[in-house]
């Protein structure tokens, strides 16, 4: 996976060009002092989750610059720097710009945020869930599993959010640190579990748990099984990464 075009990878607080293994771009010694000043506070970051599982990789534009090249599925990029504002944001198959899955604005302020591919396309509901992203102790869910009902999530067995639709995300949740338990359950059937899974928090890490894939994959997608992704989201302290 590739950052190319006009955008600063940014990860942690931020990233400047070049400090990320896959940012294909150079800079000059002007431009490295710019961005060592961005780095501590940036205006808009703004990485991108592929995980629309009928889905090719992809490439993503931002008025018309590519910005990332070949996602694939399950894959998260690192954040990206950008001016706070309204852009165009294309999504298109990798290497086939003329084939263009999703088009339209996209307002960014001076945060974090995600912007999730999912859906499917052959059922037409490919769609880009644009996420704020929290810096703090808290975690949240995301529903992007479009063959499985409405759900409920428990953390060792106590239910934390309740009802999460297809496309819907959670509010962020308090939760203290250690490792869980979290089982994702039918909306009011707390005796069936569609999946369980351990999951480790630290105090002063935000993290996003997005829910992907299929309950039932159809022909051609069996390795595209429901499975949980999780990432960490916006800034950290740097205490934290010690």
């Amino acid at each position: 996976m590739g950052a190319v075009g006009g955008l600063t990878a940014a990860s942690g607080v931020a990233m400047a060009v070049g400090e990320h293994p896959d940012d294909e771009r150079s800079k000059t010694d002007e431009e490295s002092t710019s961005d060592e000043k961005k780095a501590d506070v940036p205006g808009a970051a703004v990485r991108v989750a592929h995980f629309s599982p009928d889905a090719p990789n992809v490439d993503v534009y931002v008025d018309g610059d590519q910005v990332l090249s070949d996602v694939a599925y399950g894959d998260v990029s690192p954040y990206l720097e950008i001016e706070p504002g309204t852009y165009t944001v294309k999504i298109t198959a990798a290497g086939d710009p003329g084939t263009v899955a999703f088009e339209g604005d996209v307002t960014l302020e001076a945060a974090f945020y995600t912007i999730a591919a999912i859906g499917e396309l052959g059922a037409s509901s490919f769609e880009p869930l644009v996420l704020f992203d929290a810096g703090s102790a808290l975690a949240r869910v995301i529903h992007a599993v479009p063959d499985a009902p409405a759900v409920d999530i428990y953390v060792e067995d106590e239910l934390l959010f309740e009802n999460l639709s297809f496309g819907e995300s959670t509010d962020y949740a308090a939760l203290p640190a250690g490792t869980f338990t979290v089982s994702v359950r039918p909306t009011g059937d707390p005796e069936t579990t569609i999946a369980s899974f351990e999951a480790t928090r630290e105090i002063g890490v935000a993290y996003s748990a997005y829910a992907i894939g299929y309950v039932e994959p159809p022909a051609g997608a069996a390795d595209r099984e429901f499975t949980v992704k999780r990432v960490e989201d916006g800034p950290m302290d740097e205490k934290t990464k010690k």
